[in-house]
């Protein structure tokens, strides 16, 4: 019997974001990885950072075909993060994507940050939805930020994903330190350190003598082990923390079926 000569197609890689389409960071992430399978960019059409995982209800979306990058099929989206990654493989693909990339978000999502993160709450819709992914945050905020480092260590992740392939559930949390590439050490899978905002409500007065408040704060980190993702970063490691959706606590679930006779 002849062997099918029919060649087997290029993984698809759908790429989104909380900074918004436009953002620097999305467009090194898709031209980091637009050679290693077919790019499709489904992303918000303004910044949504902070969103988490909320979703539009209530008020129609709207999606976009639109021309921004070179070579690579782009969308905006008005909605979320989250509602980006539901649009994109039920409206756009028609399929589920062969990986998930989410990034490069302009600020850190290490540590408690996952929690609030819009980047990180889109690769974790994707996982919930069978397909594994990686949310990529460079330690700047700046929109010069310098992504060279950022992009030749998420080519790398994303390589070694795409040839061996893990659970379809896998969401990995990366972050870049913001030193140039010859000084980062290399990758360090790592726990989310505790570490928060002490968080404070500045109070001002608008034009109209109304009261208004302004969040702000400063980052503690409580935990000083050395295998969390706080240090690596600040050790000018690129961290790899495994995240999951499933947000059971199994310990306590143990300890609670044993102490509690119910």
């Amino acid at each position: 019997m002849a062997k099918s000569t029919k060649k087997k197609e290029p993984p698809v890689i759908l790429v989104t974001n909380d900074d918004g389409i436009t953002a620097p960071g999305i467009r090194n992430l898709a031209e980091a990885v637009k050679d290693l399978g077919k790019v499709v960019v489904v992303a918000p059409d303004k910044p949504q950072s902070g969103m988490g995982h909320a979703i539009t209800i209530g008020q129609p979306l709207r999606l976009h075909a639109v021309p921004f990058f070179d070579d690579i099929e782009a969308y905006q989206c008005s909605g979320t993060p989250v509602d980006c990654v539901k649009l994109a493989v039920d409206k756009v693909l028609h399929r589920k994507p062969d990986i998930c990339l989410s990034g490069i978000n302009h600020g850190a999502n290490h540590s408690i940050n996952v929690i609030y993160s819009g980047t990180m709450s889109a690769a974790m819709e994707a996982a919930i939805e069978s397909i594994p992914s990686i949310g990529f945050s460079l330690l700047d905020h700046s929109i010069e930020a310098n992504f060279d480092a950022a992009r030749h260590y998420a080519r790398i992740l994303v390589e070694k994903l795409l040839k061996n392939p893990l659970d379809k559930h896998m969401v990995l949390n990366v972050n870049f330190p913001s030193v140039a590439t010859e000084l980062i050490k290399g990758i360090r899978v790592c726990r989310q350190a505790y570490a928060k905002y002490e968080e404070d409500f500045i109070e001002r007065n608008d034009p109209n003598n109304k009261k208004y408040y302004w969040l702000t704060g400063e980052f503690v980190n409580f935990d000083k082990g050395k295998d969390t993702d706080v240090w690596a970063l600040q050790n000018n490691y690129v961290s790899v923390v495994p995240v999951q959706f499933d947000l059971t606590n199994y310990v306590l679930k143990e300890k609670l079926e044993k102490t509690w006779k119910l």
